[in-house]
C-alpha cells in the first residue's frame, strides 16, 4: 500500500541552466552563474517556512572540470563570495552546512574556508548540503570500499558510509532547465525518491516554483516498490 506524505523534508536540487539563461540574453556565462548563486539565496532564505529540514545543491560536479578553465575560475570566485557573504546569514538562521563530494581537492583556501564554515555552523538545526566536486559514482564505489575494509558489504553498510549517512533519507529530487537525466547525482540516495523536472532554467528558479514542486509531491503516493 503506497503512502500520500504531506511534506517532504529532504529535498535535492539539480540547479541546471545558468549557461542557457546568459546566451538567450546575450550575456557571459559568468553572469548566468552569478544569477544562479542569487537564485541559491532566495531559495536558502526561504527553506525554513516551507517545512524543509534539509536542502541539497548539486554546486560543482567531478566533471564540471572539463570545463573551459576560465568558466571553471568564475565558479571558484562565486563559491569563494558566497561563502564569506552569506556565512553569517547561516549562523543567524539556525543553518547547518554540510558538504558532501570530494570538496578537499579543490583549491587550499576554498578548503580553509569550508572548513571555516562546516564549524561556525555546525549547531545549525536545518541543513543546507552542498555536492562540491561530487559524482556519484565514486561516492558509492568509496562507500563500498569501506564498507568491505570493515565487513560485509550490504545495502547498509554501503548506506553507512556515503557522504550523505547523517542526513534524512532523500524524498523529493529537482531538475531544472527541462533536461530529463540525474547527471551522476544521488544515485543510490534517490533509489525512492520522488522526482520532478521543470524547464524551468536555475537564475530563473523562485521559491515559489519550490512550493508547487512541493505541493505536487504532496499529490503523490509513495509505494517504496509496493502496490
Amino acid at each position: 500500500m503506497g503512502t500520500s506524505p504531506a511534506q517532504a523534508k529532504h529535498v535535492a536540487i539539480i540547479m541546471d541552466g545558468n549557461g542557457r539563461w546568459a546566451k538567450r540574453r546575450a550575456l557571459p556565462r559568468a553572469m548566468g552563474h552569478q544569477r544562479g548563486v542569487e537564485a541559491v539565496r532566495k531559495l536558502v532564505r526561504s527553506v525554513g517556512s516551507m517545512g524543509i529540514d534539509c536542502l541539497t545543491l548539486y554546486a560543482f560536479s567531478s566533471e564540471n572540470w572539463k570545463r573551459p578553465d576560465e568558466e571553471v575560475g568564475d565558479l571558484m570566485n562565486l563559491m569563494r563570495k558566497f561563502i564569506k557573504s552569506d556565512l553569517p546569514e547561516f549562523i543567524a538562521n539556525d543553518v547547518r552546512l554540510k558538504i558532501i563530494g570530494d570538496w578537499q581537492g579543490l583549491a587550499p583556501d576554498i578548503v580553509e574556508m569550508l572548513e571555516d564554515a562546516l564549524e561556525k555552523t555546525s549547531g545549525g538545526s536545518r541543513v543546507l548540503a552542498v555536492a562540491l566536486n561530487y559524482g556519484s559514482q565514486q561516492e558509492i564505489a568509496r562507500a563500498a570500499a569501506k564498507a568491505a575494509a570493515i565487513g560485509e558489504v550490504t545495502d547498509k553498510s554501503i548506506s553507512a558510509h556515503l557522504d550523505t549517512n547523517d542526513l534524512p533519507p532523500l524524498d523529493l529530487l529537482i531538475r531544472t532547465s527541462g533536461e530529463v537525466r540525474l547527471s551522476n547525482f544521488l544515485l543510490w540516495q534517490a533509489a525512492y525518491a520522488e522526482m520532478i523536472f521543470v524547464d524551468t532554467l536555475w537564475p530563473d528558479f523562485t521559491p515559489e516554483h519550490l512550493q508547487k514542486a512541493l505541493d505536487d509531491y504532496a499529490d503523490r503516493e509513495r509505494r517504496f516498490g509496493g502496490r
